[in-house]
């Protein structure tokens, strides 16, 4: 019977996508890539919200909040505040050039090579990082939803292979051979599973708590656990609270603002007004997101008593504690569908990269839009192959969530500078960019893998030696022996800004950069866009106060 619900719903999904996407035009590369620039608000928002939430948030972070509590609500709550800015000041600037791409625009205000090296970064951390690592935690979830060894007979390593093929070869499908509409469509239906699954299990849990009540749950749950209800991380948390000010809000802004695979649902926008209420709306329901990523993890900690062996089992094992069984089926689709959402994504945004960056530009210019998009469709299945045999190699997958923020910090915080100083500098030259890219990425790896070990282990090694055994007195010892990764990207960012304006200054371009408008695209900005986000902000404010 779960099976029978599982596979219903992800073919119900299926065919909806086909259907709506049939009569798009997926030879010509706005067809293919950015769903004929006809994309709305709804749709917009589906997509970006269900791009975003996979397996590493539903498992990782609520494992976070099992071990630390609310304060790691940050990631969800000042996405809010990032998403308002992009609505703002970035999409006009990106519609307005009638970008595909968001390398293409360093095309125009650097050269073709600036562009070309930060395709090639995107490209190099997708098939590395991202697409292995949602390809493997989601098939942690599927494989432990079903308990595939036991059913197949297979080991747990043989039981990740099946899944991970199968999530990669029926999201290659849907990315590859659908384009962007194809993505952004199921994206959205599996957006309301999401949201629809995802209240069920805190609902659940709440109402095992009070007996029936949830509300009577809620209050004994923050009455007898008031140290998981702070906004605010102390110095050994995942996110200590002055990181906000710091580190977080760059990599926001560089994922919601400027990542490829987020950026470009709403550059398929059919005009500026679609695209910003698309990012408005996915904000306002992102400040409500922690209920599922970060509530069932404090549930979690109170039932299980704190006593379970890895955080990271929490969301998993509250799963399986508070759902019917008859609803299991649905639940396991709708966490697929968001695995493959994340996945098919991440797919058609390297697709994307390669085909107009890369194919187009270097290997064949005179290509027509067919062939590039065939071709891209080509390395997209290389691609997706490539992933598929690199994620059942991760082995452990504990700390995924910290893991994909501390390695993305190589390529986001040099892309994010360049895109700055693009945008708001006018004579800062192409040779400053290049440098930036690379000092950037340098200077981050030399930092987080090869200094701060060094400094970690020094540090741990003297604490020992002069007698401090407590587990909590040895974590602090080691938050302190080196700075935040978050704050070490606030430095390079700042230094990176400063080498690029020093470049500028010494050696500027000899004509002003004037960005041109190419008219593809209607955008005349929403009238209520600014008074919107200035509540979302205020709502993201209020709710930090609320739980200081």
């Amino acid at each position: 019977m779960q099976f029978l619900a599982f596979i219903g719903f992800t073919l119900l999904v299926a065919v909806i996508s086909y259907l709506k996407t049939r009569k798009t035009n997926e030879n010509t590369a706005d067809g293919y890539f950015l769903g004929g620039r006809s994309l709305t608000a709804g749709v917009i928002a589906g997509s970006l919200l269900l791009t975003n939430l996979s397996t590493e948030h539903l498992v990782g972070l609520n494992g976070s909040a099992y071990g630390s509590g609310l304060s790691v609500m940050v990631w969800e709550t000042l996405a809010a505040i990032a998403m308002v800015v992009t609505a703002i000041f970035l999409l006009p600037k990106y519609l307005k050039s009638g970008l595909t791409t968001v390398p293409q625009f360093l095309a125009e205000r650097f050269d073709v090579m600036t562009k070309t090296l930060t395709s090639g970064l995107f490209l190099t951390g997708y098939v590395v990082v991202l697409l292995p690592i949602i390809l493997y935690s989601g098939s942690l979830a599927i494989s432990g939803i079903f308990n595939i060894p036991e059913i197949l007979g297979v080991t747990q390593i043989q039981s990740i292979w099946i899944c991970v093929w199968g999530i990669g070869i029926i999201g290659s499908i849907y990315a590859v051979f659908g384009g962007l509409k194809a993505v952004a469509v199921s994206d959205s239906i599996n957006a309301v599973g999401l949201m629809i699954g995802g209240i069920m299990i805190p609902v659940l849990g709440l109402m095992m708590i009070g007996e029936g009540n949830i509300f009577s749950g809620l209050e004994i749950l923050t009455t007898e656990n008031p140290e998981k209800f702070k906004s605010m991380g102390g110095p050994t948390d995942p996110v200590p609270f002055y990181t906000i000010f710091t580190g977080i809000m760059l990599v926001q802004l560089f994922y919601w603002g400027t990542n490829q695979q987020i950026i470009q649902r709403a550059l398929g926008a059919k005009n500026l007004k679609e695209g910003q209420k698309g990012l408005l709306l996915a904000s306002f329901i992102k400040i409500l997101v922690p209920i599922i990523v970060v509530l069932p993890g404090l549930i979690a900690f109170h039932i299980f008593q704190g006593n379970l062996e890895t955080a990271d089992s929490a969301y998993p094992m509250l799963v399986n504690k508070v759902l019917p069984k008859a609803w299991v089926g649905f639940f396991a689709a709708v966490l697929f569908g968001a695995i493959l959402s994340s996945f098919n994504s991440v797919l058609n945004s390297s697709v994307t990269l390669f085909g107009i960056d890369i194919y187009k530009q270097h290997i064949n210019k005179d290509a027509d839009e067919k062939t590039v998009v065939k071709y891209g469709k080509t390395f997209g299945v290389l691609l997706a192959l490539l992933s598929m045999f690199i994620a059942p190699m991760i082995s452990n997958a504990s700390s995924l969530y910290a893991y994909i923020q501390e390695l993305n910090g190589i390529y986001s915080i040099p892309i994010l500078t360049i895109i700055v100083i693009g945008y708001l500098t006018k004579r800062v030259p192409a040779l400053a960019a290049k440098i930036g890219l690379f000092s950037g990425c340098l200077l981050y790896i030399i930092s987080q893998f090869f200094l701060q070990p060094y400094f970690t282990n020094q540090a741990m090694k003297e604490a020992q030696a002069s007698g401090i055994t407590d587990a909590a007195e040895l974590a602090l010892v080691k938050a302190q022996s080196y700075p935040h990764y978050l704050d070490i990207m606030a430095i390079l960012f700042l230094l990176n800004i400063g080498i690029m304006l020093l470049i500028g200054k010494l050696k500027p371009r000899k004509e002003e950069f004037i960005q041109e408008y190419t008219e593809q695209v209607d955008i005349t900005p929403w009238k209520h866009v600014k008074p919107v986000g200035i509540v979302i902000c205020l709502l993201v404010v209020a709710v930090y106060a609320y739980f200081a």
